[in-house]
């Protein structure tokens, strides 16, 4: 019988994001096996979560950059001495440094557990993400990354995709129609045409322009679309979304577009949609997004490079595109609009998936002693 482990993570906080969400996703996982699971963080939205799912919360700031937050370095030091986990697992650089030094010297030793979650800028600041005992990377991308930017073992580096649960974005979903009336009451303007859908935040990262052109391309070949902006109306992004606007009426698409806050009913929005876009201007380390269209057995057009590239290769070749070639965008757009190729179910990047591999990690680990 597998001992019950003691397992620390480390976050800045724990708002949205995609390490504060795999987190609490291994957490879970963590209690569900009988383990004890502890979260170190400033706190945020989701610590009800965490709480009521069976984890532990110590509430310390070792996310902000500032030289006040190494006061924090003792208590961090006697709190791992008092709880005395098997493992401590750092999810961003500014707790892994915290970590790294308040475990030197103790015995016995903690295992040392970094996951590389984004493509961080190169450096002595970055390179502690790839101090751990183990360095969990979430696609080849990364991996690549940290090869080429770091001097590491290869052995120590393990692929660890992030996953989505089948039960939230379940395969052939259909939104029903008291939801539909709902949602096209709310955005009267994405009715009588194929919606395409581009999820992420207000920020150019996400290529909300190139989903403008994109619509104002397939416009000048006689296909008409509609487009959401899904998730582009956030605080003190105003000027940029109306930079948004001013385009998509320069390219005589206004009447095509909508845009909305982040929305609960991802889900939804998903199932209505001829197209999920993923458009980002640089490369991203991953692309749940793309996996979550893709469970759901919607077609995924985007830009092939980093996780995304990575994920169209493997999920769906036909929506991959040259990154930033627009041109090609409205020819594969309209192709897939026409005849869109099957998608079977998922058999990999499924939630269970990554709490399965993420735990053996750490038995693997523990086992060593």
């Amino acid at each position: 019988m597998q001992r019950r482990l003691t397992v620390v993570q480390l976050v800045p906080a724990l708002n949205a994001g995609g390490a504060e969400r795999t987190t609490l996703e291994v957490a879970r996982a963590l209690v569900a096996a009988g383990h004890r699971s502890i979260v170190i963080s400033t706190g945020g939205r989701l610590l009800a979560q965490l709480e009521a799912e069976g984890s532990e919360h110590v509430p310390l700031d070792l996310g902000r950059k500032s030289p006040a937050t190494l006061r924090h370095l003792g208590p961090l030091r006697r709190l791992l001495a008092e709880i005395r986990p098997d493992i401590v697992h750092a999810r961003s650089r500014l707790p892994a440094w915290m970590a790294w030094l308040a475990l030197h010297g103790m015995k016995p030793r903690p295992h040392f557990v970094t996951t590389v979650h984004g493509l961080n800028s190169p450096g002595l600041y970055s390179s502690i993400m790839a101090r751990g005992e183990r360095v969990i990377v979430v696609s080849q991308t990364v991996r690549d990354y940290v090869l080429r930017h770091y001097r590491v073992d290869p052995a120590r580096l393990t692929v660890i995709p992030r996953g989505v649960d089948p039960a939230d974005f379940p395969y052939g979903y259909r939104a029903d129609e008291e939801w539909q009336q709902r949602f096209f009451a709310e955005f009267p303007q994405l009715q009588g045409a194929p919606l395409l859908t581009l999820p992420g935040r207000g920020t150019r990262l996400k290529g909300h322009h190139d989903a403008i052109e994109l619509v104002a391309g397939l416009k000048a070949r006689g296909v008409d679309v509609r487009l959401l902006l899904l998730g582009v109306i956030e605080p003190g992004r105003e000027a940029y979304l109306e930079e948004l606007r001013q385009l998509a009426a320069a390219r005589g698409v206004a009447g095509q577009v909508a845009y909305s806050a982040p929305r609960a009913d991802v889900r939804d929005v998903y199932a209505v949609s001829a197209l999920v876009l993923q458009l980002s201007n640089k490369p991203e380390s991953f692309g749940r997004t793309v996996v979550e269209a893709i469970a759901m057995c919607r077609p995924v057009l985007g830009y092939a490079h980093g996780g995304v590239g990575e994920l169209l290769a493997e999920l769906y070749p036909a929506g991959r595109v040259p990154p930033g070639d627009i041109e090609r965008l409205a020819e594969r757009a309209a192709e897939l609009l026409r005849v869109a190729p099957s998608i079977p179910p998922l058999t990999r990047y499924r939630l269970e998936d990554m709490q399965q591999a993420t735990l053996a990690l750490y038995a693997e680990l523990a086992a060593k002693g």
